[in-house]
C-alpha cells in the first residue's frame, strides 16, 4: 500500500531523549562514570546473535551520537539486509563512558525494530507467489508508530493508514452509531464522509455478506472483511467482482495466509506485526582502544 516511509528523525530524537532520561535521571551512568576514566576510548562491535532482518540502524547510531557526537558509527550491514547469527552489523569507535551509557538504550530500539522487520518479512514471504499484500495496523507502541511502520516496510510488508487523519475508515462502532438513524447506515456514513473529506479514500469494515453488499453499493474504495471464514472471503470476492479492494482482517495468522491469498482478496492486515513481535537478539561487545 505504501513505499518505505522515511524515519522522522525529529520524533526519534524526542524518543531517545525520553529513553535516556528514564535511564540516567539526575546522576547519569554512575557505574561507568565511577569505573572508567572519563577520557578513555573504546571500540564496539554491534552484532546479531539470532537470524533477523535489520531495521533501525540509524536510530541506534543516533543514540550513540547523542552522548558522543564525535563517535564514529561504521555500517557493515544496512536496513533491509537479512542477517544471520554471529554477523557483525556495525562498528563503533568513541568515548568509552558514552558508549557504555548508550548501549542498552540503543539495543532496546534496534532489537524491537529488527524483530518487527523479521516478522514482517516472514509474513510477506509466506504469500510471495500471490499478488496479495500484507498490511500492518494502528496497533503500534504509542509514540513509536513512525519507527514501527518503517520497520514493517523494511521487512517487506506494507503500511496501512498511518493514523486517523489519512483515510476514512468506517469500523463496527461507527456503523453501530450510524445505525441509530435506521437502516442504511453504511450508505449514509460513506456519503457523509465523501462530502466532508472528498480527497480521502474510504474503507468500510463489514462482518457479514449483507453488510458487504451495502458497502459495495456505497462506492467505497476498500472493504475490510472482519473475522470472516475463508469460504466467506471467497464469496465476498465473487460478489465484489473487482469493484472495491478487499482486505482480510481478524485472526490473520501466518499459517492461514496462503489460503486467504488463494481466496482472492487484495490485502491481509495483522496487528501481530507490531504488537506481538519477539525482539531480535543483538549485542554489543566493547573493548578498550589501545
Amino acid at each position: 500500500m505504501s513505499d518505505i516511509p522515511q524515519l522522522d528523525m525529529q520524533r526519534v530524537d524526542v524518543l531517545i531523549d525520553l529513553a535516556l532520561a528514564e535511564d540516567l535521571a539526575d546522576r547519569g551512568d554512575t557505574t561507568s562514570k565511577s569505573v572508567i576514566p572519563a577520557d578513555a576510548g573504546a571500540f564496539g562491535v554491534l552484532y546479531a546473535k539470532s537470524d533477523c532482518v535489520l531495521a533501525g540502524l540509524a536510530v541506534a547510531e543516533a543514540v550513540f551520537k547523542k552522548l558522543d557526537p564525535a563517535c564514529e558509527f561504521k555500517y557493515i550491514m544496512h536496513d533491509g539486509d537479512k542477517c544471520s547469527a554471529k554477523t557483525v552489523i556495525a562498528e563503533i569507535t568513541g568515548n568509552a563512558v558514552a558508549m557504555l551509557t548508550a548501549e542498552r538504550t540503543a539495543l532496546n530500539f534496534i532489537q524491537r525494530l529488527c524483530g518487527i522487520a523479521t516478522m514482517a518479512n516472514a509474513y510477506a514471504a509466506s504469500v510471495e507467489a500471490s499478488p496479495m499484500q500484507i498490511l500492518d495496523t494502528r496497533k503500534t507502541t504509542p509514540g513509536w508508530r513512525n519507527m514501527e511502520k518503517y520497520a514493517v516496510a523494511v521487512g517487506g510488508a506494507s503500511n496501512h493508514r498511518i493514523g486517523l487523519f489519512d483515510r476514512i475508515m468506517i469500523k463496527d462502532n461507527h456503523r453501530e452509531m450510524a445505525g441509530m438513524e435506521g437502516p442504511g447506515g453504511i450508505l449514509r456514513s460513506v456519503e457523509r464522509a465523501r462530502k466532508a473529506y472528498p480527497e480521502l479514500e474510504i474503507e468500510v469494515e463489514v462482518d457479514t455478506l449483507e453488510e458487504l453488499d451495502e458497502a459495495i453499493k456505497s462506492g467505497c474504495e476498500y472493504i475490510l472483511l472482519d473475522n470472516m471464514t475463508t469460504e466467506m472471503m471467497a464469496e465476498a470476492v465473487k460478489r465484489n467482482n473487482g469493484r472495491a479492494k478487499l482486505e482480510a482482517s481478524g485472526n490473520i495468522t501466518i499459517e492461514r495466509l496462503p489460503e486467504i491469498a488463494a481466496a482472492g482478496v487484495d490485502f491481509a492486515s495483522s496487528g501481530a506485526l507490531t504488537h506481538s513481535v519477539k525482539s531480535a537478539d543483538i549485542s554489543l561487545d566493547i573493548k578498550p582502544l589501545k
